[in-house]
């Protein structure tokens, strides 16, 4: 299971740190992403971490946003700073084992003008 956290109400140019554990799954050799939906929109990629740590970042996120785990939490972190209104969304964060996806319950983010 998928357990996502610390979204909430921010004015712009706040900063926020969602928080997803992970459990019942071998966190250490999943590769972990977040996602995020907002109202009307499709879901799409925030962030990515590979089992080595590698990142990659959705289009113009990278700077803003930072995407790190600690395998011994089995948990993965989204860093977002300088949030802008059009950050505001469902965040989701996704895993993949055996072709199976697995996504937590998301947490909203608010960000306020």
């Amino acid at each position: 299971q998928l357990q996502a956290s610390g979204g909430g109400l921010v004015q712009t140019g706040g900063s926020l740190r969602l928080s997803c554990a992970v459990s019942g799954i071998p966190f250490s050799i999943l590769d972990m992403g977040w996602y995020r939906q907002g109202p009307g929109k499709q879901r799409d990629v925030v962030a990515h971490i590979t089992t080595n740590g590698t990142t990659n970042y959705g289009d113009s996120l990278k700077g803003r946003f930072t995407i790190s785990r600690d395998n011994t939490k089995n948990t993965v972190w989204l860093q977002m700073n300088s949030l802008k209104p059009e950050d505001s969304a469902v965040y989701y964060c996704n895993t993949r084992l055996l072709g199976t996806q697995f996504w937590g319950q998301g947490t909203l983010v608010t960000v306020s003008s």
